[in-house]
């Protein structure tokens, strides 16, 4: 559809301060009914502060909102909500113990019976793709399955204009294939889409202008379809992405990590249950595992970790020795480390600082804690570390976890394993919302950890990341985990059919 002339919403000289912090530094922004339109940046750029402010869960400092062509005042989402305004957050905003239907009626007060709003999640889900059962409690669901919540909910207001941040972060290609045919969709049918993703090819299918931002300024304008991949990028750091280096020759050691016929019944009645899964990772190599969303990632995580003790202590082995019936702390002491898939609240704790977040998770084995006393001055030597080393942005000496980006409390919570040194790494989606240069960072870090003799398990839904980084592929579908490949001699398209279900031949 053509866009109009008159934009449906223009920012003027949007200002938002945090103390000594400039988050917004007079953004303009125009927006048309019909046009999906990107937001570029990288992590702490401004972009999240911005679509907030639009959203009305922030106020400006000075500058003007426009929409439709007179000023409004956003005193909070219901307000931007009455406008027609919608937004489906990177990070789920989701009440755990709440079925489906239950969260999506806590925003929709006129939404109806109960009956009558799980027949329109239905509808609406199997129209664009994104089938839920609106009676499953949200604590049993995968992040995919939250992220279509969220996608859902936004779609039952029927809304002016949809601001998307990273929606397909955690969805299949399959899965983000059918949103962009829904997104398009809407586009065509007069609604406005601010599209904020760090997947810059899909920037470049989707979007038809893109703003981009960095240091809270907009600093560039263009039509992402007429640049290159890495000129997006180049545009989005302020200087040329580097390259990921693939590792320099080195031997490949002894096993390090090894499952051994590991059956594991999910603890929860909506999980999926490990069968019988097979896996070896020797020192100095990546194995990568791939697979849809709510296929048992979770769970296997939980396995590996300690979370969730194995039945037999030989189920699992570090270096040889049974820790299947270790909890993690005695699987940290063995020189492994976890992160897991959800940054806030599982890898990080939101409202405590950086230094605490430390103490968290190496009091055991960063030489923290001595004689029952933590050494705080120690924990925050090593989050400065952590925040040197792998280019943590933030707004204070040792912020709240909470109050970084997404991709810069990536970055700290995979940085804060990475310079312990583990023998064994187990990462659960390492890169999941970050800017190309956060995860060419951690990626980068993942591959030079391996080359000095770890063990690294990647846990990615992300295709193109497990091609790039790691030395074998396996598939986790129902449970199940298939053969490790050769990274380099398997194709994608084998992958995409092993997680499906399907047999790799088949392809």
């Amino acid at each position: 559809m053509a866009t109009s002339d008159t934009p449906l919403v223009a920012m003027r000289g949007i200002v938002k301060r945090f103390g000594a912090l400039v988050a917004n530094d007079h953004v303009d922004l125009e927006l048309h009914a019909g046009e999906i339109h990107a937001l570029l940046g990288e992590n702490g750029a401004g972009k999240s502060t911005l679509v907030k402010i639009l959203d009305g869960l922030l106020q400006p400092d000075a500058g003007e909102i426009v929409w439709q062509g007179r000023p409004v005042a956003l005193a909070g989402p219901q307000a931007a909500a009455a406008l027609g305004i919608g937004m489906v957050f990177q990070h789920f905003s989701l009440f755990e113990n709440l079925t489906v239907a239950e969260n999506i009626a806590v925003s929709l007060p006129d939404a109806g019976g109960p009956r009558a709003l799980s027949a329109r999640i239905v509808e609406v889900g199997r129209s664009y793709g994104l089938d839920l059962d609106p009676d499953r409690p949200v604590w049993s669901l995968s992040a995919g399955e939250r992220q279509r919540i969220e996608i859902v909910r936004a779609l039952l207001r029927e809304p002016k204009l949809l601001i998307l941040d990273e929606p397909t972060s955690v969805l299949t290609p399959q899965e983000a294939d059918a949103l962009f045919v829904t997104l398009e969709r809407l586009a065509a049918s007069g609604c406005a889409l601010l599209y904020i993703s760090h997947k810059l090819d899909e920037v470049k299918r989707l979007c038809s202008r893109a703003t981009v931002m960095r240091g809270g300024k907009v600093v560039a304008g263009c039509d992402p379809r007429r640049e290159t991949v890495a000129r997006l990028a180049s545009l989005m750091v302020g200087a040329d992405v580097k390259r990921i280096r693939p590792a320099a020759a080195h031997p490949v050691g002894a096993v390090r990590l090894e499952l051994n016929n590991l059956s594991l019944p999910s603890a929860d009645l909506h999980g999926v249950d490990l069968g019988r899964i097979v896996m070896s990772v020797q020192g100095g190599e990546i194995l990568g595992i791939a697979g849809v969303a709510g296929n048992g990632q979770s769970e296997l995580f939980a396995a590996l970790s300690g979370e969730r003790p194995a039945p037999r202590a030989e189920d699992v082995l570090i270096d040889g020795v049974p820790v299947g019936r270790e909890p993690i702390e005695a699987r940290r002491l063995r020189n492994a480390a976890f992160v897991p898939e959800e940054r806030l609240g599982h890898a990080a704790a939101p409202r405590l600082s950086l230094s605490e977040n430390v103490v968290l998770s190496r009091h055991a084995t960063g030489g923290i804690v001595r004689r029952g006393m933590v050494r705080m001055r120690e924990a925050k030597r090593i989050a400065a570390d952590v925040i040197r080393v792998f280019d943590v942005r933030k707004g204070s000496e040792d912020p709240a976890a909470g109050t970084l980006s997404g991709g810069n409390l990536q970055k700290f919570v995979v940085g804060r394993e990475i310079l312990r040194e583990p023998g064994v790494l187990v990462v659960d989606q390492p890169t999941w919302g970050v800017d190309a240069g956060a995860a060419a960072t951690i990626r980068q870090a993942l591959i030079d950890l391996s080359a000095r003799g770890s063990a690294v398990v990647v846990i990615s839904q992300d295709l193109d990341e497990l091609f790039e980084i790691a030395d074998r592929i396996a598939v986790l579908h129902a449970g199940r985990l298939s053969a490790a490949r050769s990274a380099r001699t398997t194709t994608r398209e084998e992958i995409g059919v092993l997680m499906a279900g399907g047999h790799a031949d088949a392809a």
